[in-house]
């Protein structure tokens, strides 16, 4: 019960990856905050992680993209619980599989709005009450953006946009006591199937590169290491970008 009376957001927390997350911080009895566009999404995860985990859940509708909507979601947590200990920017939406000359204005808006604007927007309003417990901030990037894998452009440049900013707020943020990481996930989710379905020979390439020969599991491998990264063991790592893929995320 490492996260027990920790109040821990996550974006996306509802489903996919995100929801793999928010069962590994349920199973060490964390409190949880999910948001997504979503309502009925988010009340069946709510309503699975306390029967399961008999942990205390909110939820609260938001697009990460809406700065509004994210500071109602920061106001809501303080109301709640009064404490924010963990901050988890998951969520992003992209045109994965697009090749960059097909891209078009809107197609890049999307993914630096869901991606680097929403994870700026919960940082910054989210800091003030990570400053006061000593928190955590894990950001999710990828390795499409540290490979420059095809089909990705939107979608890379959002996440790299993401890493730098995540290695300025270490440096920034490092004097209060808040250490704030990257995770590069390659997981099975309904989104990669899709995206295997409509991609077949981009994932056949992809599956090819992962050394160990199979995808993360969201839950085990991507949820206990932000486990990790958010308990008092990780207090002195920050600024780092960490791949969980397998060994295809191999640099020098």
């Amino acid at each position: 019960m490492r996260m027990k009376n920790k109040v821990v957001i996550i974006t996306g927390g509802g489903k996919g990856i995100g929801f793999g997350v928010s069962k590994a911080f349920a199973s060490e009895g964390a409190s949880l905050v999910l948001t997504g566009r979503t309502p009925s999404t988010l009340e069946q995860a709510k309503e699975q992680l306390e029967s399961e985990y008999h942990v205390e859940v909110l939820t609260v509708t938001a697009d990460g993209s809406d700065e509004a909507a994210v500071k109602n979601v920061i106001e809501k947590t303080v109301e709640r619980f009064g404490h924010i200990d963990v901050l988890i920017n998951n969520a992003q939406t992209s045109k994965s599989g697009v090749l960059l000359q097909d891209h078009t204005k809107e197609d890049f808006d999307l993914a630096i709005n869901t991606g680097l604007y929403a994870t700026f927007f919960y940082m910054r309003e989210a800091f003030p009450y990570l400053k006061e417990s000593h928190g955590a901030i894990i950001n999710f990037a990828s390795g499409a953006g540290l490979s420059g894998r095809e089909g990705q452009s939107s979608y890379a440049a959002a996440k790299e946009g993401i890493r730098g900013l995540s290695r300025v707020a270490a440096t920034e943020w490092g004097q209060y006591g808040i250490n704030v990481n990257v995770v590069c996930p390659l997981v099975e989710t309904p989104g990669l199937a899709k995206w295997k379905e409509e991609y077949p020979e981009l994932y056949a390439k992809t599956i090819k590169g992962v050394p160990l020969g199979r995808f993360g599991d969201a839950e085990k491998d991507i949820g206990r290491t932000c486990v990790f990264l958010a308990s008092e063991d990780a207090s002195f790592i920050s600024g780092e970008t960490i791949t969980l893929q397998g060994g295809s995320g191999l640099r020098p």
